[in-house]
């Protein structure tokens, strides 16, 4: 197997059904505890078995109300993440297919899909 081929297997590209971007900051939150929680999104979607890839993003831009979580291909936006709340959406989100609306700060699904 290639580097290229073993890379999309471990990204699990052809078998996901969702993707979650986790921002970083620095503006939205402290770093070193967005990381902790990347930590923790990692090993609980693995845990899960959820069929999601996963993606640490620097900077979305907002700069407030952090760490932020989207879910796609809903397009959830999802502020003030902690682990519990990460354990929330995951079991209703990821893994049930229904956002968490009273987390839900916006909603864009980028491929015009009808929005709630």
């Amino acid at each position: 197997m290639d580097a290229l081929t073993a890379g999309l297997k471990k990204a699990a590209i052809a078998s996901a059904q969702r993707h979650l971007f986790l921002c970083m900051g620095p503006d939205c939150c402290v770093p070193a505890d967005a990381e902790i929680l990347w930590e923790y999104v990692k090993q609980r979607v693995r845990e899960s078995g959820a069929q999601a890839m996963r993606t640490k993003a620097q900077c979305f831009r907002i700069c407030t109300g952090g760490p932020w979580v989207v879910v796609y291909p809903e397009g959830v936006w999802y502020g003030e993440m902690t682990k519990a709340r990460f354990d929330r959406v995951l079991a209703e989100h990821v893994l049930g297919g229904v956002p968490v609306a009273e987390w839900a700060v916006a909603t864009n699904a980028l491929c015009g899909q009808k929005q709630a």
